[in-house]
This record gives C-alpha cells, structure tokens and sequence, in this order.
C-alpha cells in the first residue's frame, strides 16, 4: 500500500485523534488486522482496526481494508421481548415441521426489556472495539415479530454467534443470579449448533459471573426455545440476573453494573472464538 495519513485514537475513552502515516497493513489472525505506521516525530505506531479508533485521512488501497472488514466475525445480539401484546400472543411452530406451538412474546419480567437493550447496546460498543461486526435483531422499544424472525434475522447474516441477552424472573423474590441456555440436541434442528452453542455458553457464563459476581447458576440444556430450534448458526441465551429480586433487579437498571454485564458477555465471545 502506498502511505497515506491516518489518525488513531491512543486511548478510547477520550475522544481525540493522533495523525500519523501508514506504510503496511498487517494481518495477525482471522480478525486481527494492524495498520503500521509513523507519527509525525518518526516513532514507528501500530494500530489495531477496531471500529470508532481507526480514521482514515486519504483513499488507498480500500480492498485490503475491505479484506479485514470483510475477516471480522459477526455476532447477532437479541435483546429479548419488547413485543407489542398483540403480536405476542400469536402463535409459530416451536421448530421446523413441528406441530407443537408456542406464543411469540410472554412479555418478560417488569422492566426487562429495557433493561436488556441496555445492555445489549454496551456489549454492541465493547464488541466493535475489539474488531467484531455486530448486528441487532432490535435497537429501539419495540420488536413487530417472533422468535422465528430473530432466528432468521441471525441466519441470514451468517453470524459467528447469536446472542440472545434476557433477565430472569420468580414468584420467589430471594431467587437470583445468573445462568446460561443452550440448545439441547435434536436432529435436523440443533444437531449442526448443538456443540458449538454449548461450548459458546460454558465460555460466556464464566466470564458473566467473573465480571459481575452474581451467584452462578450455571449451564441449562433447553429443547423448548423457539429461538434455539429454528436457529442455524451456534446460540446461547444469557440470563443476566432476576428482575424481580430486590436487589439484582435494582443493579440490572443501573448504567454501572449494566457495563459490568456487558465486559462480561465481551469477554466471553471473545473467549469463545
């Protein structure tokens, strides 16, 4: 490549950029991508392309750039409910072919939703700093469809991983914690994700619980999920905490402990892939 100016970001929580030069692009894994080059006083500097650190400052050769962008693996969050009542309570087949049937939207505990779009919005931010692609299947209040449809919105994406993020909820205030859903094992539904999806959720639940503490309520095989049997790529769904305990319920609305979950679920697809 020819070298051609680009600014860099030394430190992500603060919002300036450095000028320098580039003079190669240089590729160190499947989704690592370094662009080396010199900053004004001649100090070599090597950037990692991670999106909001890298700017460029003239055209070059944008099909290498495009290699790498093109290189990053892509992780489909799905924020869980949000479901207007009335699409909701609409029945859809709870796999291919099945004439068992579930609704699409129970509603979730009080709060969850929101709750969840937090969090899925930070780990969205935490995720692009390290070099993934992230798509939503939701990024406002509401979702005007199934599990079907979140399903497919993944798969027709291709995605390294679909993470679906929920919060829990009991009759029994005294319950909390948090614990991870896996697909359980069908042929011609899950058989392809199945060992992908459980090795996703071992890596992403250990994270969960280092990052936040909250108690471990470990791993859960689940062959009920519309969710998990429609979807073609591995998944796991996380239930970060219980919104109806006083006290995880409280943290689970806080932008901090919201952060928390997020460094968590990060860590942990990062662990995973």
């Amino acid at each position: 490549m020819h070298p051609s100016p680009f600014y860099y970001q030394p430190d992500p929580q603060k919002p300036f950029f450095v000028p320098a030069r580039a003079e190669k692009l240089v590729r160190r894994g499947p989704r690592e991508y370094f662009m080396v080059g010199r900053k004004p006083d001649g100090h070599e500097v090597e950037v990692r392309l991670t999106a909001g650190t890298f700017r460029l400052g003239a055209a070059y050769d944008s099909g290498v750039l495009a290699e790498a962008v093109a290189a990053a693996a892509l992780i489909c969050l799905d924020p869980g409910h949000g479901t207007p009542p009335a699409i909701g309570r609409q029945l859809e087949p709870i796999g291919p072919g099945s004439p068992v049937t579930k609704i699409k939207d129970g509603g979730g505990a009080a709060g969850e939703a929101e709750a969840v779009l937090a969090i899925a919005k930070r780990t969205r931010t935490l995720l692009l700093r390290r070099g993934f692609r992230v798509a939503m299947t939701r990024t406002g209040r509401t979702y005007r469809g199934g599990n079907i449809e979140r399903a497919r919105y993944c798969n027709r994406r291709r995605a390294a991983l679909m993470l679906r993020i929920h919060a829990d909820g009991s009759t029994d205030p005294s319950s909390r914690g948090a614990s991870m859903l896996y697909p359980a094992r069908r042929r011609g539904w899950t058989d392809d994700v199945y060992g992908r999806s459980r090795r996703a959720a071992g890596a992403i639940q250990r994270s969960l619980v280092a990052a936040t503490g909250a108690r471990d309520l470990g791993l859960i095989e689940r062959s009920d999920l519309t969710g998990f049997n429609w979807a073609d790529v591995p998944v796991v769904l996380a239930e970060t905490g219980f919104m109806t305990n006083p006290t995880e319920g409280r943290l689970l609305r806080t932008s901090a402990y919201q952060w928390r979950v997020a460094r968590g679920l990060t860590a942990g697809i990062d662990r995973f892939l």
